[in-house]
């Protein structure tokens, strides 16, 4: 044992800082030798120190552990793994390869990483290899922050990318500032005056950035996780070893004096180590079988639920305890409001892929008690087929309604059959979520989301442009249920621009005057596009950032959203935790008016065909005195609608919205709404129509 380290403790795992020392602990149960690397610089291509973990006294059960005196935060290390490297028995160690240790807090050396390194069997990478920090989190000033806690039914969510949304040169930021943490800061303003309440940050844990199919291309999404505790250091404004944790908790701590909720998107379901041919950078050299869901008749190749090369292994006692403890940390440390779960129906899965009914990992999230003011939020679904929409387990979790989003695409653009479809979507989806008790607002409605078409996009292209992407156009989703609403891509047609116009702001009334929680996605409020590329996780150019010319540009549907979100916030009527009575006229309660579009009526009726494309109705909450009324014609011809009765203590009916309108009267805020004498309203073809009685 060298007498200058001590043996250490098996708990917590990571690197944890002591007044003394720090004391490593890292999981393996079938590493035969690890060693501890510390490091006298993040660019250092040698370590300045090898500690090799003796089994008889730095092994407690599965995990290494040893107590180094007289270093601290800031240290940087790593780890080598010796073993046997057998692949067709699921075997990977390779001891020339420097390994991450998962816990790791903050990440170092990225200038100089190479994937290609990593990759290749027996090569030493040591000089080309993510490192890890030691972190000291309790040293931080939160200045009495604490994570907001604002219920699902007072939300409206912002899906953002921290990158893309402050990189373009005409952000008006320093450039040092561009898509970062601190870039996010000084945007705060504009996503108040927006008025969403949580910002859902696609991935910032670290990623490797070089995980795409063509090198000359960038992996931006960032559904490449490689170190779960660690913000990613290219988002930081600081270089210094520290700087990504303290500019992250900076931002989040600058969110929450805004009154603005932070949701992460996290990534249990693959890591950047790909398929067989993949690099080590971590858990691969680690512990390849404890993992990763590994074939069963082949152990050195990867099963792939994720789409992504490979499948955590998340319903393992270890990989769920590190999965549990990396939320707690996020939550704990880093104050975090919730957490969006990429591909969950991976963790719904056993050792071997096969689904679970009541996967441990998904119920100690959910039963967690130090996660129990969080958002859980759901992609139920997996890249293997498991659907779970409607299903997935758990009391808390929300999620993505994956099945709003095509049905209100299909009604919008004058899909035959969907009116039935398309209202069950507005009451909150209770044909897909009948579990009594289970409020509406669990749902998470959106129309786009960084996977796909923009909302311009969606109306604008019929088919997907995704050459860019060095894929053939075979990468990205075939069916985007989109409309170009004539032309294929950009023109100048005015009718055609029009018709744009107004199917977007059709769709927008659709996803802030239905039941359950909005999402938006970064940019649809300014019709950002991405030129028909309905896949865009490689393009970290203009093509894929935010473009604040935009928001003059398209001031108009800025106007609209703005305009339908503080509307919707200001009533009552969409802060309502159970599903709107349909027969309760007492309560608050929601009336579907039939038959009450008659020209639609009477030419379906001569064409002996059932294709409405017309819906209407009423939201009434009586004791707060709100009523309104929603006409959606998406019928290609204009038809008239027969307003309902008003009570005596309401006077007359006023225009919130009409999307065939021009700015600033598409829409208009109670106090400003033009009064409609008729007790019929003409409705202009593709149009939506909003109107308050008062």
């Amino acid at each position: 044992m060298n007498p200058s380290v001590l043996p250490g403790i098996s708990h917590p795992l990571g690197a944890t800082v002591y007044p003394d020392g720090v004391n490593f602990c890292i999981y393996s149960k079938r590493a035969q030798i690890i060693e501890l690397l510390l490091f006298e610089s993040p660019e250092a291509a040698k370590p300045e120190r090898i500690i090799q973990l003796d089994p008889q006294k730095n092994k407690t059960s599965y995990y290494w552990h040893v107590f180094v005196p007289h270093v601290g935060a800031g240290q940087i290390y790593a780890y080598r793994a010796y073993g046997l490297y057998a692949p067709e028995r699921g075997y990977y160690f390779d001891h020339s390869k420097v390994l991450l240790d998962p816990f790791a807090k903050a990440v170092v050396n990225d200038e100089n990483y190479c994937r290609e390194a990593a990759s290749q069997h027996g090569i030493d990478n040591c000089a080309y290899a993510f490192k890890g920090v030691v972190v000291d989190p309790s040293t931080y000033d939160w200045e009495d922050d604490r994570p907001l806690e604002i219920p699902y039914a007072s939300s409206v969510i912002y899906e953002l990318h921290v990158g893309g949304f402050t990189r373009n040169a005409n952000s008006g930021l320093a450039k040092e500032k561009r898509g970062t943490y601190a870039g996010l800061i000084d945007k705060i303003p504009y996503l108040q005056e927006l008025g969403i309440t949580a910002v859902e940050l696609m991935p910032i844990h670290q990623f490797d950035e070089q995980d795409v199919i063509s090198p000359s291309l960038t992996n931006y999404w960032g559904y490449s996780t490689l170190a779960f505790f660690a913000p990613h250091r290219r988002y930081s404004s600081r270089r210094d070893p520290l700087g990504p944790i303290n500019e992250f908790r900076d931002m989040v701590k600058a969110f929450h004096r805004a009154g603005i909720e932070v949701i992460l998107d996290v990534v249990f379901n693959h890591t950047a180590e790909g398929n067989q041919k993949g690099p080590t950078l971590s858990f691969r050299g680690l512990d390849n079988k404890t993992y990763y869901i590994l074939e069963k008749d082949n152990p050195a190749l990867y099963t792939n639920y994720s789409g992504c090369g490979n499948t955590i292994k998340a319903n393992h006692p270890v990989v769920g305890g590190m999965i549990m403890d990396c939320l707690r940390y996020w939550v704990n440390h880093m104050h975090v409001d919730g957490f969006r779960f990429d591909l969950a129906s991976v963790m719904s899965r056993d050792y071997w892929g096969l689904p679970l009914e009541h996967p441990p990992i998904v119920w100690a999230i959910d039963s967690d008690p130090m996660l129990s003011g969080t958002k859980l939020i759901a992609e139920a679904w997996d890249a293997g087929g498991l659907y779970e929409v409607g299903s997935f387990v758990g009391d808390r979790f929300s999620e993505w309604n994956g099945q709003f989003r095509d049905d209100v695409r299909c009604f919008v653009k004058s899909d035959a059959d969907m009116t039935g479809k398309v209202a069950a979507r507005i009451m909150g989806s209770p044909d897909i979520y009948p579990q009594p008790e289970r409020e509406p607002n669990r749902s998470i409605n959106f129309i786009t989301c960084h996977d796909g078409f923009t909302l311009h996009d969606l109306v604008s292209y019929n088919d997907k442009h995704n050459l860019a992407n060095g894929e053939n156009n075979r990468d990205g989703a075939n069916h985007n249920f989109s409309w170009n609403c004539g032309t294929e891509g950009e023109t100048t047609n005015p009718e055609i621009q029009q018709l744009r116009t107004q199917q977007i702001k059709n769709m927008l009334t659709i996803l802030f005057f239905s039941q359950g929680t909005p999402m938006l996605l970064m940019g649809d409020e300014v019709r950002r596009t991405q030129k028909g590329n309905n896949n865009t996780y490689c393009q970290n150019s203009k093509f894929n950032w935010f473009d604040w010319d935009l928001v003059e540009k398209n001031a108009d549907i800025l106007h609209f959203v703005k305009g339908l979100i503080h509307f919707i916030q200001a009533r009552e009527l969409f802060r309502i935790e159970s599903f709107l009575s349909t027969t309760d006229k007492r309560k608050p309660h929601i009336c579907r008016y039939e038959n009450s579009f008659k020209q639609e009526r009477e030419e379906s009726k001569e064409s002996k065909e059932k294709k409405s494309h017309c819906l209407a109705f009423t939201l009434n909450y009586p004791y707060q005195q709100e009523y309104l009324c929603i006409m959606l014609n998406n019928y290609w011809k204009p038809v008239e609608f027969e307003l309902p009765p008003l009570s005596i203590s309401q006077h007359n009916w006023y225009r919130i919205v009409d999307t065939v309108l021009p700015t600033p009267y598409d829409f208009c805020p109670p106090e400003t709404a033009q009064v409609i004498q008729n007790k019929k309203y003409t409705l202009k073809p593709r149009s939506s129509v909003i109107l308050m009685a008062q």
